[in-house]
């Protein structure tokens, strides 16, 4: 393709993504096709001889985007968001343009200082502790996944904790990471990569009420297995989980953590975004005093296109010590100088892409204002939404209520537990399939484990009409889905 040709397609790409954008709302938010249907519409065997770009389009219309659940649709409320705007999307146009392969200083220069640019701009947006910048004996890198980023703060603390035993002879079996039943499910793969093994993730308590980690539970645990002779590698405490947002007590985990050594990953995969707003900053309590490593991403709430974690580090050195080989052909003047920040020792895999592009274009574009009133409209619709359940005596709303995430269950009276819970999943698969709007669920203990629906808020595009035409077409759902399992419909 000679850069002419690359110019008119181009512009069609572009005009084609600005056309999609712009008439979103006109697709099911969840895609209809069923499984092997879009492989089924495609060619067995590749092309023989080249084809016009133009026949990419006409397929891409008429066989993928059937295909395709609308993450940037205003109704898309099932996850927490995935973020796409303009100048993001630009942004990646631009990197993918310039086609930099970043592993080192050398091979692209400005690849990594303006990396090192924006992760030290979004900490201090977000009111992250000084030890965190980049000039500091810590520092940021931009992951591809907050799984990526947690898998690293392991490696790292497990370096401290063995003493560099552990890159050199390997785990044997006597580490221990230690997480609650709410934590991301990529921990426990951080685990298993690892070596640590799933058996030694050491499950610590929740209150019942907000399901947050337990810190009492926590000090027993770690005294426990230092007792048998085990060595406690790391506690993850989570800010905004994926279930319902609840909020570890990162000030007393933290000082459970200092008592005992031990190295304390913050995830805050999700809301930690939400603290470019002064007035949620309190989720930043404790890690100054007590976080080795923290983790957000862009890429969820930050109107940043996947994938753009940002993982920081009080003191990059285990990490660095954990992660570093220098082979002869990487070997160059600036690395060896120690002046420059080599990105390769600061990630699993050695290339990268330059995604500071997207991040940079996305902080220019909005500015502090601008991304503080994209989270303060996503908090404002969930709080709204959190209103209208806790007022409908068919629904009980899970409280707290955090951030964008709206967590709630239907009621179904006269019904076990188990026909509930199976009333509230068919409720689910019917608002699902009509395809106006998508939820997920979550299975949290009442008493026992029961099912909640979620309804993430937070999609550039959502507006208060979406969430209230969602939440109108929910309680539509939940009095047929009564009516068909002989349950008296409760009315406000």
């Amino acid at each position: 393709m000679t850069p002419e040709e690359f110019r008119a397609h181009g512009h069609r790409a572009v005009d084609w993504i600005a056309d999609y954008l712009a008439g979103i709302e006109s697709h099911p938010v969840r895609s209809r096709v069923r499984p092997g249907e879009v492989r089924s519409a495609l060619p067995e065997h590749p092309p023989e001889r080249g084809e016009p770009f133009d026949a990419v389009l006409a397929d891409l219309d008429r066989v993928l985007l059937p295909g395709v659940t609308h993450w940037q649709h205003p109704s898309f409320f099932a996850y927490f968001p995935a973020n796409a705007s303009g100048p993001g999307i630009l942004g990646d146009l631009l990197s993918a343009g310039l086609g930099v392969q970043g592993m080192v200083w050398a091979t692209s220069p400005a690849c990594t200082e303006l990396e090192t640019v924006v992760v030290d701009w979004l900490a201090e947006l977000l009111g992250l502790p000084k030890a965190f910048r980049t000039d500091a004996a810590g520092g940021g890198v931009i992951q591809d996944s907050a799984s990526s980023a947690s898998l690293v703060a392991l490696i790292a603390a497990l370096r401290r904790a063995g003493g560099g035993v552990v890159a050199d002879r390997g785990i044997a079996g006597h580490y221990r990471l230690y997480v609650s039943s709410q934590t991301h499910s990529s921990l426990e793969k951080a685990a298993r990569v690892t070596g640590i093994g799933a058996a030694n993730v050491r499950l610590v308590d929740v209150d019942p009420d907000t399901l947050a980690m337990d810190s009492a539970h926590l000090r027993r645990l770690l005294a426990e297995d230092r007792a048998a002779g085990a060595v406690p590698a790391m506690v993850c405490a989570t800010v905004g989980t994926t279930s319902t947002a609840a909020v570890d007590p990162v000030p007393e985990i933290g000082a459970v953590c200092r008592e005992h050594g031990v190295w304390l990953h913050v995830d805050a995969a999700y809301a930690g975004v939400a603290a470019v707003c002064p007035e949620l900053r309190w989720i930043d309590d404790g890690v100054a005093e007590y976080a080795d490593s923290y983790a957000t991403n862009p890429h969820k709430w930050l109107l940043t296109n996947f994938d753009c974690t940002v993982l920081w580090l009080a003191d990059r050195a285990p990490m660095i010590d954990a992660l570093s080989i220098l082979p002869e052909y990487l070997r160059n003047p600036a690395t060896t100088s120690g002046e420059v920040i080599d990105y390769r020792d600061w990630q699993v895999p050695l290339g990268r892409r330059f995604r500071a592009l997207k991040l940079w274009a996305v902080l220019r574009w909005y500015g502090a204002e601008g991304l503080r009133a994209h989270i303060r409209t996503g908090v404002a619709l969930a709080a709204e939404l959190a209103e209208l359940v806790a007022a409908d005596p068919a629904f009980e709303l899970w409280r707290p209520q955090r951030f964008g995430l709206v967590c709630f269950r239907p009621l179904w009276p006269g019904l076990p537990d188990a026909e509930a819970d199976a009333a509230t999943m068919a409720l689910l698969e019917w608002l699902n399939d009509s395809g106006d709007l998508y939820l997920s669920h979550t299975k949290v203990p009442v008493g026992h484990e029961r099912v909640l629906l979620r309804m993430a808020i937070g999609a550039p595009a959502t507006e208060r009409r979406h969430v209230l035409a969602a939440w109108e077409r929910i309680r539509a759902g939940y009095a047929l889905t009564a009516r068909e399992r002989g349950v008296p419909v409760r009315s406000r």
